[in-house]
C-alpha cells in the first residue's frame, strides 16, 4: 500500500517522466555530452568545458586562438565588419520606424518630414542608407576572400553554404529597404523585381501575386515589403548568423590553415 501511494504522488510522477525524458534518444541526440540538460551531468572542470564548447551563446570566443587569426592583414575582420554594420542598421532602423508609416499616402511624406523636421533625421537616415551599401560590399568582399583563400574547403563546406544564404538575405534586405520611400524609383523597382519573380519556375504568377498583394502595385504591396524588411528578413538573418558564428568556432576558428 505504501508503494502504491508513493507512485501516485504528483511529484514522483513528474520526476519519473523527467528521468525518462533525460534517458530518451531524442534528448541525447539534441544535447551534446556535458550539457546540463543531459542526465548524469556533474559540476566538474571537464563538464564545465563541455558546456562552454557546445553552447552557441557561451562559445563566443575559443579557448585558444591560432596565430594566423590575429595577424593584421588587408582582409582582417570583414565578417566582423559586416556584423557591425548590421547592428548599425538595426539601431538606425528602429529610430526610423518611429517616423515612418508604410502606407501609399504617407510613406513619401514621412520621408520628407524625417529629412526636414526631425532632429538628426537626415543624419540617421543617411547612416542607415550608407551602412546598407557598405554591408553589401563588405559581405561580398568577405565571400570573395573566403573563396580565393580556399577557406570553403573541408570541413567548412556547410558554413560556406550558410554564407551564400547570408549574402542572398543581405541583398534582399537592401532591395526591400530601397522600396520603402515609395517614390518613382521604388515603384519601378517593384515592377521590375516582381515581373522577374513572375517568371520563376513552378510557382510563377503565384509568387508575383503574393508579393504584390494583388494583381497590381498598391498600398498592400508596400505593406508586404515593409514587413519583409523590418521583421521577416532580419529574423531569418539573425538565425543564420548565429549558426555561422557557431560553425566558425567549431570548424577551426577564423579561416586559415587548419
Amino acid at each position: 500500500m505504501a508503494t502504491e501511494t508513493k507512485s501516485k504522488n504528483p511529484m514522483e510522477v513528474v520526476k519519473r517522466v523527467g528521468n525518462r525524458m533525460h534517458d530518451s534518444q531524442a534528448m541525447n541526440s539534441i544535447f551534446r555530452p556535458g550539457s546540463v540538460f543531459r542526465k548524469g551531468y556533474t559540476d566538474s572542470p571537464r563538464n564545465r568545458s563541455y558546456v562552454i564548447m557546445n553552447n552557441v551563446l557561451y562559445h563566443l570566443h575559443p579557448v585558444k586562438v591560432k596565430i594566423h587569426a590575429v595577424k593584421v592583414s588587408y582582409t582582417l575582420c570583414l565578417g566582423g565588419l559586416s556584423f557591425f554594420l548590421f547592428m548599425v542598421l538595426t539601431v538606425t532602423g528602429v529610430f526610423l520606424m518611429f517616423f515612418y508609416r508604410p502606407t501609399a499616402e504617407q510613406a513619401w511624406a514621412d520621408i520628407q518630414t524625417l529629412e526636414t523636421a526631425v532632429y538628426f533625421g537626415s543624419f540617421v537616415r543617411n547612416m542607415h542608407r550608407w551602412a546598407a551599401h557598405l554591408m553589401v560590399l563588405s559581405v561580398f568582399l568577405h565571400m570573395a576572400r573566403v573563396f580565393y583563400h580556399g577557406a570553403y574547403k573541408a570541413p567548412r563546406e556547410f558554413n560556406w553554404v550558410i554564407g551564400i544564404i547570408l549574402l542572398t538575405l543581405t541583398l534582399l534586405l537592401s532591395f526591400t529597404g530601397y522600396l520603402l520611400p515609395w517614390d518613382q524609383l521604388a515603384l519601378w523597382a517593384v515592377t521590375v523585381g516582381t515581373n522577374m519573380m513572375g517568371y520563376s519556375p513552378v510557382l510563377r504568377t503565384n509568387v508575383q501575386f503574393v508579393l504584390l498583394g494583388g494583381n497590381v502595385i498598391s498600398g498592400d504591396t508596400l505593406l508586404r515589403w515593409y514587413v519583409l524588411h523590418v521583421f521577416l528578413l532580419p529574423f531569418v538573418i539573425v538565425i543564420f548568423m548565429a549558426i555561422h558564428f557557431w560553425r566558425v568556432r567549431k570548424d577551426g576558428g577564423i579561416s586559415g590553415p587548419l
